[in-house]
């Protein structure tokens, strides 16, 4: 089995959005290349926190720094057992970068495993993979999942869905389900 996952970030990615599942993945055997589009290893993504305290929508507090290990430029695709696509602000601009959207094609036409979260998904959607799958993600991204030809569901923040290759969840609370599925697509088996 190919044991490196790329993992797509930006600066405002959602603080635990991006290190629990690195850490995770790193934990069961994973090497996982973090990249940004325009930086280099060695450079830092600024990380958010969001949360919920009182506010119709999140509030976003200044989280960590995370220093990328590859350089975005020096990917090969082909290096690769998955995709996992974090979530927070990052991705409504990192979808604007044509490699961006072309490394998330390549995952889906190979049917290899790809993991997104809240947010995340608009990557998805920009790259035009999600027409006819069942997914979620945050629910302000629900219409353009919509719009894509997606069929959204609105699921509670714990959960995961998984329609073939891909695997999504809404937010942060949903690790636990979204890091089982991706596992289970990346035919980890985790024995007690």
């Amino acid at each position: 089995m190919n044991k490196r996952i790329l993992m797509l970030a930006g600066d405002f990615v959602e603080d635990y959005e991006l290190m629990v599942p690195y850490q995770a993945l790193v934990s069961v055997g994973f090497h996982v290349d973090v990249v940004c589009p325009g930086k280099k290893a060695g450079e830092q993504v600024a990380t958010a926190i969001h949360d919920f305290v009182g506010f119709q929508t999140y509030a976003e507090l200044r989280g960590h720094n995370f220093t990328l290990n590859k350089s975005f430029d020096n990917v090969k695709l082909e290096d690769y057992a998955g995709l996992y696509i974090t979530g927070g602000r990052a991705p409504e601009y990192i979808r604007l970068d044509p490699k961006v959207l072309e490394y998330t094609k390549y995952f889906f036409e190979k049917n290899l495993p790809v993991a997104a979260i809240c947010h995340g998904i608009q990557v998805l959607t920009a790259a035009d993979v999600v027409r006819g799958k069942t997914l979620t993600c945050y629910v302000a991204v629900g219409p353009e999942v919509k719009l894509a030809g997606g069929n959204y569901k609105d699921i509670p923040a714990t959960e995961a869905i998984t329609d073939g290759n891909l695997t999504t969840s809404p937010a942060w609370p949903g690790h636990p389900a979204i890091l089982k599925e991706f596992y289970k697509l990346l035919g980890v088996k985790i024995e007690l």
